[in-house]
């Protein structure tokens, strides 16, 4: 079996401006919001989003962060392979803001619970969000659902969703892939 488009360049870009739209509505001027960008898939989407947001949308001064989780993860002493630390950056105060994580693919729902541990140690956040591309819905081992989403995906746990972006893939693409082992996407 091959891989199956799920979206396409087209797609992702009306995807794009529908969440950027349903962002707008919610933060009017967005001097109380922070985009939090989680390490590493959902920095492409945060970046794109912000670049959006100020381009078409004329919205100045949105405050971009990026959340390194890898340590906060409950899995990541349960793998043989080394671990790659992503950077951490956020150079703002998160007190009393309103944030915004952004991710590409929700799974299971553990990276964004160790991203609300994470998250803690720069501050307490008014509120929290989340905003994801793909909602794999029917995986989920935790109760988080996002608050803004791009596509719902109904996929078998053999079954790898695929965010390719231009910048780093040389394409914008969504595709479910065929796995023959239990890969996380």
């Amino acid at each position: 079996m091959s891989q199956k488009v799920l979206l396409t360049a087209k797609e992702v870009d009306i995807i794009l401006h529908r969440l950027a739209c349903q962002l707008i509505e919610k933060h009017l001027d967005f001097s109380k919001t922070i985009l939090i960008g989680i390490q590493p898939r959902g920095t492409f989407l945060a970046k794109r989003l912000k670049a959006l947001l100020e381009a078409e949308y004329q919205i100045k001064d949105i405050a971009l962060g990026y959340l390194d989780i890898t340590f906060f993860r409950d899995d990541f002493r349960r793998t043989d392979k080394p671990i790659e630390a992503n950077k951490t950056e956020i150079d703002f105060v998160v007190e009393d803001k309103q944030v915004i994580f952004i991710d590409d693919v929700l799974y299971t729902g553990r990276s964004i619970r160790s991203a609300l541990t994470a998250i803690q140690s720069f501050g307490r956040p008014s509120s929290i969000e989340l905003l994801v591309l793909i909602d794999r819905r029917f995986s989920r081992h935790l109760p988080i659902q996002p608050d803004y989403r791009g596509r719902q995906v109904d996929a078998i746990n053999n079954e790898k969703v695929k965010v390719c972006w231009q910048e780093q893939d040389g394409e914008d693409a969504v595709y479910l892939v065929p796995t023959t082992n239990n890969l996380k996407a």
